[in-house]
């Protein structure tokens, strides 16, 4: 049995999965699972000992390593656990160094303690190079890791380390390669892309990016962005929304909170009005775009009127697709030092945004229902709009395929097509 990589989290993750998976291998591992871990939250972290638990029970004689996140920020007790052979840094697990070193210590029929660097001490990222993914459908290029904010809540710069980018001729280059292999939308991903290029020369933007990689891969058929900080958006950015179709009406925003005061003690650096307007624009600039949103509940010190506000925020905006987090605090991240509110209050108020969240999907959905949709077609059985709706095919397609189709109905949460 090759290398399995079970990953957590986001998108960068996924994309990083390959990468682990090639280099693992080329570095000897047989019969390995690799955990790539998140540490967004702490349900994040416990879920990954958790299934390090069952992996273990599963395949007794398999070796298991934890990479990703959780393990950069806290090593030592990813290898405490009895079911762990290794563990290797977010730089590590991608350097064909870092699993040769591991390779070696298993061979000497030891477990190694943590191969983990200093996150904060790297300087650089470098395109990874993937040939293609598992799946020929969609495919995530790196164009960024690492982040220069520090947002109250969030423990993901220890993780990932600074904001760095990829330059642009290579991240041009991984596209043209991934489609000529048959990938038909690429997803531009990072830890904070709209921070894209700040230590580049020249300092492009994000939307630089987005225009080059669509003028100098002229078959991609669909460019896709992982989540994006609208107060970050550029003006080219906008542009090309509004200019070139094969940017797909569909923006992720990091959001978080509806309400400033929260905003402020989250240290986002965007007030309601400011997500509120961003949305409006990009709304005049192509009427059919579609919006998902990050939001916590529960942040420290939120009231019922400020929390009301979030709620409100999903109207205000016109969010369709909502990822809710019931908020958990981090240690080390200065919201853990914040007065906490009572569990069952944050797991309420995260019920009932994602109530919301659910009813809003329903409109859209509702919405979609007698259109002709482009559907990538992804596993055989279902596909995605270009809005990023799922769709559930009644006639089993080719993954990678782009197919038009009418929207017959949907179940809440997915289209069904003819």
């Amino acid at each position: 049995m090759s290398v399995q990589v079970v990953t957590f989290g986001c998108r960068l993750n996924a994309a990083e999965a390959e990468v682990i998976r090639r280099e693992a291998d080329r570095s000897g591992f047989a019969d390995t699972v690799v955990i790539n871990t998140c540490a967004v939250t702490a349900e994040a972290v416990r879920q990954a000992r958790q299934t390090i638990r069952a992996l273990r029970r599963e395949r007794p004689a398999s070796t298991i390593v934890v990479t990703g996140c959780a393990a950069q920020i806290e090593p030592q007790s990813f290898v405490a656990m009895a079911e762990v052979d290794g563990v290797l840094g977010n730089t590590e697990k991608l350097s064909a160094a870092g699993w040769t070193q591991a390779r070696a210590a298993f061979a000497a029929g030891r477990a190694p303690s943590a191969v983990v660097d200093d996150i904060m001490a790297v300087k650089e990222t470098a395109s990874h190079l993937v040939e293609a993914f598992a799946h020929r459908s969609r495919a995530f290029v790196q164009v960024q890791n690492g982040c220069d904010h520090r947002c109250t809540f969030c423990i993901i710069p220890f993780g990932r380390g600074n904001s760095r980018s990829v330059p642009m001729g290579a991240v041009v280059d991984d596209a043209r390669r991934l489609v000529g292999n048959g990938h038909r939308e690429i997803v531009l991903t990072g830890v904070d892309i709209t921070s894209y290029g700040a230590d580049l020369p020249g300092s492009p933007k994000l939307g630089t990016l987005v225009k080059q990689v669509l003028k100098h891969v002229p078959e991609l058929a669909r460019l896709r962005l992982s989540s994006i900080d609208s107060v970050e958006a550029d003006r080219d950015l906008l542009e090309v929304l509004a200019d070139d179709a094969r940017l797909m009406p569909h923006l992720h925003l990091s959001l978080q909170s509806g309400d400033d005061l929260i905003l402020k003690r989250m240290k986002r650096r965007h007030s309601q009005a400011d997500a509120i307007a961003f949305c409006a624009q990009a709304r005049r600039l192509r009427p059919d775009i579609v919006f998902g949103a990050d939001l916590i509940a529960g942040f420290p010190t939120e009231t019922e009127d400020m929390f009301a506000r979030t709620l409100d925020l999903v109207e205000e905006c016109g969010l369709t697709h909502l990822h809710v987090f019931p908020f958990s605090p981090r240690p080390g991240t200065p919201a853990a030092r914040m007065p906490q509110l009572d569990r069952r209050t944050i797991k309420a108020r995260a019920g009932r945004l994602r109530e919301r969240g659910a009813r809003a999907l329903v409109r859209h959905l509702d919405g979609e229902v007698g259109a002709i949709r482009s559907v990538l077609v992804e596993d055989g059985a279902c596909g995605h709009t270009a809005h990023f709706a799922k769709v559930a095919l009644a006639v089993p397609g080719e993954p990678g395929g782009l197919v038009d189709l009418r929207i017959t109905g949907h179940d809440g949460k997915q289209l069904l097509a003819a």
